[in-house]
């Protein structure tokens, strides 16, 4: 039986994963509110300030990993209503999740599973480290 971080992972975090025309990977932060347990956008939007204020501060282009958009929703009686959202990279929802509320249990959820992802990555870097660029060029290949 999975455990809930496998459910986060596999059901949540990476299903709400776009890749735009040219192949880059983006979440939207209205879909990632409810992911990470948010009911409010003015809550979750504070999140998102200072995961902005995160980003700016390690010298981070903000514009480049929170692209702000309007987004349209559907109302009734086929009217449209917009509302403000943001294409947000990998590194910004880290940030947001490092940044959200550790009571709630999906943040602490989200938490726990980019704490895994980082140490993963530094250990296939390490890995790669101690192979022959030959070596190296055959085990990218793989891994994708």
């Amino acid at each position: 039986m999975k455990n809930e971080l496998d459910e986060y992972k596999e059901k949540t975090f990476e299903d709400i994963k776009h890749i735009d025309e040219l192949g880059n990977e983006y979440w939207e932060a209205r879909e990632l509110m409810i992911v990470v347990g948010y009911k409010s956008w003015r809550y979750f939007e504070n999140v998102i300030d200072k995961a902005k204020l995160s980003c700016k501060i390690s010298n981070n282009n903000i514009e480049e990993h929170f692209v702000v958009y309007n987004k349209t929703i559907q109302m009734p009686n086929n009217a449209k209503k917009y509302a403000p959202d943001y294409k947000l990279s990998r590194y910004a929802c880290y940030l947001i999740v490092q940044n959200g509320n550790p009571r709630n249990k999906n943040i602490a959820f989200g938490q726990t599973y980019f704490a895994i992802q980082t140490r993963k990555q530094e250990l296939n870097e390490e890995y790669l480290k101690n192979l022959s660029e030959n070596e190296k060029r055959l085990e990218l290949l793989a891994q994708n």
